[in-house]
Protein backbone atom coordinates (compact mmCIF):
# COMPACT_ATOMS: atom_id res chain seq x y z
CA UNK A 1 0.00 0.00 0.00
CA UNK A 2 1.03 3.77 -0.40
CA UNK A 3 1.33 4.52 3.62
CA UNK A 4 2.60 8.22 2.61
CA UNK A 5 -0.67 8.77 0.57
CA UNK A 6 -3.04 6.55 3.47
CA UNK A 7 -1.53 8.99 6.39
CA UNK A 8 -2.20 12.35 4.43
CA UNK A 9 -5.58 11.04 3.61
CA UNK A 10 -6.54 10.08 7.22
CA UNK A 11 -4.42 13.29 8.80
CA UNK A 12 -6.99 15.76 6.46
CA UNK A 13 -9.60 13.35 7.95
CA UNK A 14 -8.88 13.69 11.56
CA UNK A 15 -7.70 17.68 11.43
CA UNK A 16 -11.62 18.50 9.51
CA UNK A 17 -13.21 16.73 12.38
CA UNK A 18 -10.85 18.40 14.95
CA UNK A 19 -11.83 21.74 13.18
CA UNK A 20 -15.46 20.79 13.90
CA UNK A 21 -14.85 19.61 17.46
CA UNK A 22 -12.60 22.70 18.38
CA UNK A 23 -13.62 26.14 16.67
CA UNK A 24 -12.47 29.11 17.13
CA UNK A 25 -14.58 30.99 19.65
CA UNK A 26 -15.11 34.51 20.57
CA UNK A 27 -15.97 35.91 24.05
CA UNK A 28 -14.59 35.29 27.63
CA UNK A 29 -13.24 31.64 26.66
CA UNK A 30 -11.12 33.42 23.55
CA UNK A 31 -7.55 33.47 25.13
CA UNK A 32 -7.56 29.79 26.34
CA UNK A 33 -9.52 28.30 23.17
CA UNK A 34 -6.79 30.59 21.24
CA UNK A 35 -4.02 28.50 22.92
CA UNK A 36 -5.43 25.26 22.47
CA UNK A 37 -6.01 25.56 19.00
CA UNK A 38 -2.65 27.08 18.80
CA UNK A 39 -1.25 23.59 20.45
CA UNK A 40 -3.70 21.44 18.87
CA UNK A 41 -3.53 22.68 14.89
CA UNK A 42 0.37 23.19 15.21
CA UNK A 43 0.97 20.16 12.92
CA UNK A 44 2.18 16.39 13.91
CA UNK A 45 2.18 13.27 12.61
CA UNK A 46 -1.97 12.60 14.24
CA UNK A 47 -0.13 8.92 14.97
CA UNK A 48 -2.61 8.04 17.58
CA UNK A 49 -6.00 9.10 15.69
CA UNK A 50 -4.95 7.31 13.22
CA UNK A 51 -4.27 4.12 14.91
CA UNK A 52 -7.78 4.09 16.33
CA UNK A 53 -9.27 4.11 12.48
CA UNK A 54 -7.07 1.41 11.25
CA UNK A 55 -7.84 -0.53 14.67
CA UNK A 56 -11.54 -0.06 13.27
CA UNK A 57 -11.20 -0.83 10.15
CA UNK A 58 -8.64 -4.26 10.97
CA UNK A 59 -11.71 -5.67 12.14
CA UNK A 60 -13.94 -4.72 9.41
CA UNK A 61 -15.43 -1.47 11.11
CA UNK A 62 -15.79 1.60 10.01
CA UNK A 63 -13.35 4.08 10.52
CA UNK A 64 -15.90 7.43 10.04
CA UNK A 65 -17.87 5.40 13.32
CA UNK A 66 -14.28 5.50 15.25
CA UNK A 67 -13.63 9.46 14.45
CA UNK A 68 -14.59 10.92 17.80
CA UNK A 69 -12.65 8.88 19.32
CA UNK A 70 -9.59 9.19 17.93
CA UNK A 71 -9.83 13.15 17.64
CA UNK A 72 -10.63 12.51 21.46
CA UNK A 73 -6.85 10.74 21.86
CA UNK A 74 -5.72 13.91 19.39
CA UNK A 75 -6.73 16.08 22.17
CA UNK A 76 -5.59 14.03 25.17
CA UNK A 77 -1.75 13.70 23.36
CA UNK A 78 -1.21 17.43 22.54
CA UNK A 79 -2.87 18.12 26.52
CA UNK A 80 0.30 15.82 27.46
CA UNK A 81 2.60 17.70 25.12
CA UNK A 82 1.35 21.15 26.39
CA UNK A 83 2.54 20.36 29.75
CA UNK A 84 5.53 18.37 29.27
CA UNK A 85 6.91 21.66 27.71
CA UNK A 86 6.40 23.66 30.45
CA UNK A 87 9.21 24.70 32.92
CA UNK A 88 8.09 22.45 35.57
CA UNK A 89 8.61 19.46 33.29
CA UNK A 90 11.10 19.50 30.09
CA UNK A 91 11.31 23.18 29.69
CA UNK A 92 11.02 23.12 26.17
CA UNK A 93 11.28 26.15 23.83
CA UNK A 94 10.28 24.41 20.24
CA UNK A 95 7.57 22.00 19.50
CA UNK A 96 6.50 20.41 15.39
CA UNK A 97 9.29 23.49 14.50
CA UNK A 98 7.65 26.79 16.43
CA UNK A 99 7.16 27.95 20.11
CA UNK A 100 5.89 25.81 22.62
CA UNK A 101 2.40 26.93 24.14
CA UNK A 102 3.82 28.57 27.26
CA UNK A 103 6.29 30.09 25.11
CA UNK A 104 3.67 31.52 22.77
CA UNK A 105 0.97 32.45 25.66
CA UNK A 106 2.61 31.82 29.22
CA UNK A 107 2.76 29.60 31.74
CA UNK A 108 -0.94 29.62 33.16
CA UNK A 109 -2.41 29.68 29.69
CA UNK A 110 -0.28 26.35 29.00
CA UNK A 111 -1.78 24.34 31.75
CA UNK A 112 -5.56 25.94 31.36
CA UNK A 113 -5.16 25.12 27.42
CA UNK A 114 -3.53 21.76 28.77
CA UNK A 115 -6.63 21.03 30.89
CA UNK A 116 -8.93 22.63 28.70
CA UNK A 117 -8.43 19.80 25.68
CA UNK A 118 -7.46 16.67 28.41
CA UNK A 119 -11.53 17.72 29.58
CA UNK A 120 -13.00 18.37 26.26
CA UNK A 121 -11.84 14.92 25.20
CA UNK A 122 -14.14 12.92 27.12
CA UNK A 123 -16.57 15.31 26.41
CA UNK A 124 -16.81 14.76 22.49
CA UNK A 125 -16.88 10.83 23.30
CA UNK A 126 -19.79 11.45 25.77
CA UNK A 127 -21.22 13.29 22.79
CA UNK A 128 -20.85 10.49 20.52
CA UNK A 129 -22.94 8.10 22.61
CA UNK A 130 -25.97 8.63 20.07
CA UNK A 131 -23.84 6.90 17.09
CA UNK A 132 -23.77 3.50 19.95
CA UNK A 133 -27.14 2.98 19.90
CA UNK A 134 -27.21 -0.38 21.45
CA UNK A 135 -23.34 -0.51 21.74
CA UNK A 136 -23.48 1.86 24.88
CA UNK A 137 -21.21 -0.50 26.58
CA UNK A 138 -18.55 -1.03 23.64
CA UNK A 139 -18.36 3.46 23.88
CA UNK A 140 -17.98 2.68 27.85
CA UNK A 141 -15.46 0.29 27.87
CA UNK A 142 -13.28 3.01 25.57
CA UNK A 143 -13.88 5.63 27.76
CA UNK A 144 -12.64 3.95 30.55
CA UNK A 145 -10.10 2.16 28.57
CA UNK A 146 -8.64 6.04 27.13
CA UNK A 147 -9.41 7.30 31.21
CA UNK A 148 -7.42 4.57 32.79
CA UNK A 149 -4.70 4.90 29.84
CA UNK A 150 -4.08 8.67 29.69
CA UNK A 151 -4.21 8.89 33.82
CA UNK A 152 -1.87 7.50 36.91
CA UNK A 153 -2.03 3.81 35.64
CA UNK A 154 -0.53 5.10 32.35
CA UNK A 155 0.67 7.98 30.36
CA UNK A 156 0.73 10.22 33.91
CA UNK A 157 2.17 7.38 36.17
CA UNK A 158 5.19 7.54 33.34
CA UNK A 159 5.61 10.68 33.10
CA UNK A 160 6.28 10.64 37.22
CA UNK A 161 8.41 7.88 37.03
CA UNK A 162 10.16 8.88 33.48
CA UNK A 163 11.14 12.50 36.20
CA UNK A 164 12.23 10.77 38.84
CA UNK A 165 14.32 8.47 36.88
CA UNK A 166 15.90 11.67 35.70
CA UNK A 167 20.32 11.56 36.97
CA UNK A 168 19.86 8.08 38.26
CA UNK A 169 21.30 4.76 36.83
CA UNK A 170 17.86 2.32 36.01
CA UNK A 171 17.46 -1.16 34.85
CA UNK A 172 16.01 -2.06 31.63
CA UNK A 173 13.62 -3.78 32.86
CA UNK A 174 12.84 -0.03 34.86
CA UNK A 175 12.96 2.07 32.00
CA UNK A 176 10.52 -0.24 29.63
CA UNK A 177 7.97 0.04 32.92
CA UNK A 178 8.62 3.73 31.99
CA UNK A 179 8.01 3.86 28.59
CA UNK A 180 5.14 1.49 28.32
CA UNK A 181 3.29 4.01 31.02
CA UNK A 182 4.19 7.05 29.47
CA UNK A 183 4.25 6.38 25.86
CA UNK A 184 3.07 2.69 24.94
CA UNK A 185 -0.46 3.30 27.48
CA UNK A 186 -2.05 5.57 24.60
CA UNK A 187 -0.71 4.03 21.64
CA UNK A 188 -2.33 0.95 22.63
CA UNK A 189 -5.52 2.29 23.68
CA UNK A 190 -5.91 4.33 20.36
CA UNK A 191 -4.95 0.40 18.97
CA UNK A 192 -7.72 -0.92 21.08
CA UNK A 193 -10.09 1.42 21.26
CA UNK A 194 -10.32 1.38 17.60
CA UNK A 195 -10.88 -2.33 17.62
CA UNK A 196 -13.56 -2.12 20.43
CA UNK A 197 -15.42 0.80 18.00
CA UNK A 198 -15.07 -1.32 15.11
CA UNK A 199 -16.85 -4.29 17.11
CA UNK A 200 -14.33 -6.60 16.75
CA UNK A 201 -14.71 -9.66 19.03
CA UNK A 202 -12.51 -10.43 22.77
CA UNK A 203 -10.41 -12.57 20.29
CA UNK A 204 -9.54 -9.80 17.56
CA UNK A 205 -9.00 -7.37 20.27
CA UNK A 206 -6.81 -8.84 22.53
CA UNK A 207 -4.61 -9.74 19.09
CA UNK A 208 -4.60 -5.68 18.35
CA UNK A 209 -4.05 -4.92 21.77
CA UNK A 210 -0.54 -7.11 21.40
CA UNK A 211 -0.01 -5.57 18.87
CA UNK A 212 -0.64 -1.54 20.40
CA UNK A 213 2.16 -3.04 22.91
CA UNK A 214 4.78 -3.85 20.96
CA UNK A 215 4.12 -0.61 18.50
CA UNK A 216 4.18 1.40 21.88
CA UNK A 217 7.02 -0.04 23.15
CA UNK A 218 8.85 -0.24 19.42
CA UNK A 219 7.55 3.87 18.82
CA UNK A 220 9.63 4.65 21.97
CA UNK A 221 12.61 2.83 21.64
CA UNK A 222 13.30 4.90 17.89
CA UNK A 223 12.17 7.94 19.55
CA UNK A 224 15.21 7.82 22.16
CA UNK A 225 17.57 7.25 19.06
CA UNK A 226 15.77 10.02 17.12
CA UNK A 227 17.12 12.12 20.36
CA UNK A 228 20.95 11.22 19.68
CA UNK A 229 20.89 10.45 15.79
CA UNK A 230 18.19 12.85 14.52
CA UNK A 231 18.08 16.27 12.79
CA UNK A 232 16.63 18.90 14.72
CA UNK A 233 15.47 20.95 11.55
CA UNK A 234 13.60 18.05 10.17
CA UNK A 235 12.25 16.99 13.58
CA UNK A 236 11.23 20.36 14.60
CA UNK A 237 12.73 19.89 18.00
CA UNK A 238 16.32 20.27 19.74
CA UNK A 239 17.93 16.69 19.77
CA UNK A 240 20.14 15.64 22.80
CA UNK A 241 17.89 16.53 25.56
CA UNK A 242 17.30 12.86 26.78
CA UNK A 243 21.57 13.43 27.75
CA UNK A 244 21.31 16.79 28.87
CA UNK A 245 18.64 15.72 31.54
CA UNK A 246 20.95 12.52 32.05
CA UNK A 247 17.50 10.75 31.11
CA UNK A 248 18.26 6.68 31.08
CA UNK A 249 17.46 5.52 27.35
CA UNK A 250 17.57 2.73 24.98
CA UNK A 251 20.83 3.57 23.16
CA UNK A 252 22.23 5.13 26.42
CA UNK A 253 21.25 1.63 28.24
CA UNK A 254 21.94 -0.77 24.87
CA UNK A 255 24.22 1.13 22.88
CA UNK A 256 22.71 2.60 19.28
CA UNK A 257 22.72 -0.63 17.66
CA UNK A 258 21.53 -2.89 19.96
CA UNK A 259 18.55 -0.35 20.26
CA UNK A 260 18.19 -0.65 17.14
CA UNK A 261 17.97 -4.46 16.58
CA UNK A 262 15.62 -4.51 19.86
CA UNK A 263 13.50 -2.10 18.01
CA UNK A 264 13.26 -4.24 14.93
CA UNK A 265 12.46 -8.12 17.22
CA UNK A 266 9.78 -6.13 18.71
CA UNK A 267 8.55 -5.08 14.96
CA UNK A 268 8.65 -8.21 14.10
CA UNK A 269 6.57 -9.87 16.81
CA UNK A 270 4.09 -7.03 16.60
CA UNK A 271 3.73 -7.94 12.49
CA UNK A 272 3.10 -11.69 13.44
CA UNK A 273 0.09 -9.97 15.88
CA UNK A 274 -1.81 -8.79 13.37
CA UNK A 275 -1.05 -11.48 10.17
CA UNK A 276 -4.83 -13.25 10.98
CA UNK A 277 -6.07 -9.79 9.81
CA UNK A 278 -4.47 -10.13 6.27
CA UNK A 279 -5.11 -6.77 4.30
CA UNK A 280 -7.62 -5.38 6.83
CA UNK A 281 -4.63 -4.91 8.55
CA UNK A 282 -1.91 -3.06 5.85
CA UNK A 283 -1.96 0.16 7.37
CA UNK A 284 -1.24 -1.08 10.99
CA UNK A 285 1.77 -3.14 9.20
CA UNK A 286 3.07 -0.39 7.54
CA UNK A 287 2.89 1.95 10.33
CA UNK A 288 5.03 -0.77 12.32
CA UNK A 289 7.77 -1.45 9.37
CA UNK A 290 7.98 2.75 9.18
CA UNK A 291 9.05 2.81 12.94
CA UNK A 292 12.28 1.67 12.04
CA UNK A 293 13.01 4.11 8.93
CA UNK A 294 11.65 7.26 10.75
CA UNK A 295 13.17 10.41 11.09
CA UNK A 296 10.54 12.27 12.79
Amino acid sequence: MDLKKYLQERRDLVNRALAVYLPQVRGPAFRVVEAMHYSLFAGGKRLRPILCLAGAEAVGGDAGEALPVACALEMIHTYSLIHDDLPAMDDDDLRRGRATCHKQFDDATAILAGDGLLTEAFRIMAEAAPRFSGREEALLEVIHLIGQAAGYQGMVGGQMLDLMAEGRTITLKELETIHRLKTGALLTAAVRSGALVGGGSRQEVAMLTSYGEKFGLAFQITDDILDVEGDAAEMGKAVGADAKRRKATYPSLLGPDEAKAWARRIVDSALIDIEPFGERAAPLRELARYLLVRRT
